[in-house]
């Protein structure tokens, strides 16, 4: 998606990926201070300790004590974190009426991806509740925000009936290629998709398969839902703009995305 966004606006550049080590990691970003690099993207398992290699750090890189992008500023290093807002840009254009806060959310799972959206969404004015099989995770997790400075008492750990939600986000890998597959939905069944109300909106951080088993259920029920495409593409949006001072083609990028989704799954 960012080689096409480059070319759509016209930027001579190239993003390429590189497998990187755990040992290699400091190399690889004192190669990032070189004239002529943008920055990179910083993927599992190296969120965490890309932090050490910085020269500074966004307030929410710092909150969320993980970075997903950085920037060279004339040598100097800056890691930022858009995973949580890249979800929010996403979410909101299924629906827009959360961006006037007061939602209630159900988010399932406790690993780093929920910690970015828990963060985005409280920010955005939601109240949280966070449900995993492992509550300890759930509450480390929690008491870690509250430490960065979440407000308190706008997130909680709970169980799945102790809220009516308006968003549910699963951010677990249940359901993915690879990853844990069972017969039913993740933490939830349909009864409670079913038992929620008709509005209420439901977002899995998967996109392969591009349709997972809660989402496969939220379509029967009429319930609107996105899968990770759109955090995908709106935490990439965020980098490249970040990289480049330009406004991204967001519309160029999630073409890209879809056309090499269907790409692995025609050759699958």
């Amino acid at each position: 998606m960012h080689n096409a966004a480059f070319a759509a606006v016209g930027i001579a550049a190239t993003y390429t990926a590189r497998d990187v080590a755990p040992a290699a990691l400091a190399a690889a970003a004192a190669d990032l201070r070189r004239d002529g690099v943008l920055g990179a993207n910083v993927s599992v398992p190296h969120k965490q300790a890309i932090t050490k290699l910085v020269d500074r750090m966004t307030p929410e890189a710092t909150a969320l004590g993980a970075v997903n992008t950085v920037v060279n500023e004339g040598g100097q290093l800056v890691g930022s974190n858009t995973d949580g807002a890249g979800f929010v840009s996403g979410l909101l254009e299924l629906a827009p009426e959360f961006r006037s806060g007061g939602f209630r959310t159900l988010v399932l799972g406790a690993g780093g991806a929920a910690r970015a959206v828990v963060w985005a969404l409280v920010a955005l004015g939601g109240d949280v509740v966070i449900v995993n099989r492992d509550e300890s995770r759930a509450a480390d997790l929690l008491a870690g925000l509250v430490a960065a400075g979440l407000p308190s008492g706008k997130a909680k750990v709970g169980a799945l009936d102790d809220v009516e939600p308006d968003l549910v986000v699963n951010s677990t890998s249940v359901g993915m290629e690879g990853g844990k597959a069972p017969a039913d939905l993740p933490l939830l069944t349909r009864a409670h998709l079913e038992r929620f109300a008709p509005s209420v909106v439901v977002s899995d951080l998967v996109y392969r398969p591009a349709v997972t088993p809660l989402l496969a259920a939220a379509a029967a029920l009429g319930l609107r839902h996105q899968n990770g495409v759109a955090m995908l593409v709106g935490q990439g949006a965020l980098a490249f703009q970040a990289w480049t001072n330009v406004t991204a083609p967001v519309g160029v990028m999630r073409s890209a995305v879809e056309e090499a989704l269907a790409a692995d799954l025609h050759r699958a």
